[in-house]
């Protein structure tokens, strides 16, 4: 295991071992005072060393609040097609264990980024994380851009802990309406908190007087409000 330190966190390098033999990447970001961890992963077109999940895991960081950030098996082989959704669980299930084996006292929870939150989220639908207390998805794809549906949030009606879905009120891939009805269904284990202007890729307008990194602080604010409120 190979470390690197900064100063607000500890960044280590580990290789986690899923089915089949296949060995994948991750970084946990962990601080000194880290009270809980997120199980962070990717969305479909970028890994765990994109901007946005660097600067996710320092700003969570900062917040007391540590990360571990994956590579899927196709992006750790530099693919650009997503692996089918089983190996994905696995991948999934692979990172929560060794959380919880990293960090046996924090509280943990899990999700990530679009299509890694879907994975995380059906992967917990089919059968529970190890340890995992809630689910935290950053831009849930509640449908491909200009096909508004709901089937792919089918699977959530089988979640039985709590869920975030932080959600850009531009975001292409979530029409809002249809957002506000599935949470709707799923009842009171899940909260949808919005985040004005912002598309899927949480960047807003330069219009609206607002950077992404001033969204990304807001974002990350209301992860860790509804983290320190699970039971």
């Amino acid at each position: 295991m190979a470390a690197a330190a900064r100063t607000e966190e500890l960044i280590e390098r580990h290789t986690l071992a899923i089915e089949g033999g296949r060995q994948v990447s991750a970084l946990l970001s962990r601080p000194a005072n880290a009270r809980a961890c997120y199980v962070l992963a990717h969305g479909a077109g970028a890994g765990m060393q994109h901007p946005f999940m660097s600067a996710a895991a320092l700003g969570l960081a900062q917040r007391g609040i540590a990360t571990l950030r994956y590579q899927f098996p196709y992006m750790e082989r530099g693919s650009r097609r997503p692996d089918p959704p089983l190996l994905c669980h696995a991948t999934v299930r692979a990172a929560a264990a060794a959380c919880a084996q990293l960090m046996p006292a924090l509280k943990l929870i899990a999700g990530g980024r679009s299509f890694g939150g879907r994975m995380t989220s059906q992967a917990q639908a089919l059968a529970p994380l190890a340890s995992v207390r809630g689910l935290a998805f950053l831009g849930f794809p509640l449908h491909p851009a200009g096909r508004p549906s709901e089937s792919r949030a089918e699977h959530l009606a089988h979640v039985r802990i709590p869920m975030l879905f932080l959600q850009g009120t531009r975001d292409a891939l979530a029409e809002r309406v249809r957002m506000e009805a599935v949470i709707a269904r799923l009842g009171a284990r899940a909260h949808v908190h919005w985040l004005e202007d912002a598309d899927h890729g949480f960047h807003v307008p330069a219009r609206t007087g607002r950077t992404d990194a001033q969204l990304r602080e807001l974002l990350l604010d209301a992860l860790c409000a509804w983290v320190d409120g699970l039971p």
